[in-house]
């Protein structure tokens, strides 16, 4: 609808019938892309901040790093292309990397792979840096 390139629904809607119209590869698409998404969101909560914010958002989870970036964009084709649909496909996307960055946190620290582990490895950093 003189939408070309990156916005044009119909010819996504087109690629994606004639590459995925078995019903099981649909119903897959379906159940395991959002974990995927999740999956991807968890580890790169892990990767470093883009920018540090001064009011102290990073220690609530708003951090500008990667994986923030590319839900915004990702967030923003899918508005794009359809504005219901997309919409919708927005708010799980920013939903799922709430999600993710709570279930990263709890990973990154209560897990100890033994008893003492991560005492030891803050004892082994402190004499490594000395």
């Amino acid at each position: 609808m003189g939408r070309t390139g990156l916005f044009d629904l119909e010819r996504h809607f087109a690629f994606y019938g004639a590459y995925h119209s078995n019903p099981v590869n649909v119903l897959l698409h379906t159940f395991l892309v959002w974990p995927l998404i999740f999956t991807l969101d968890v580890l790169l909560h892990f990767t470093p901040p883009l920018y540090n914010f001064p009011s102290g958002l990073n220690y609530h989870g708003f951090e500008l790093n990667v994986g923030l970036v590319l839900t915004l964009m990702y967030a923003i084709v899918c508005v794009k292309l359809d504005k219901k649909a997309g919409s919708l496909a927005a708010l799980l996307l920013f939903l799922t990397r709430v999600g993710a960055s709570v279930l990263a946190n709890g990973l990154a620290f209560g897990y100890e792979p033994y008893p003492g582990f991560n005492k030891s490895m803050k004892e082994k950093i402190e004499a490594d840096i000395k």
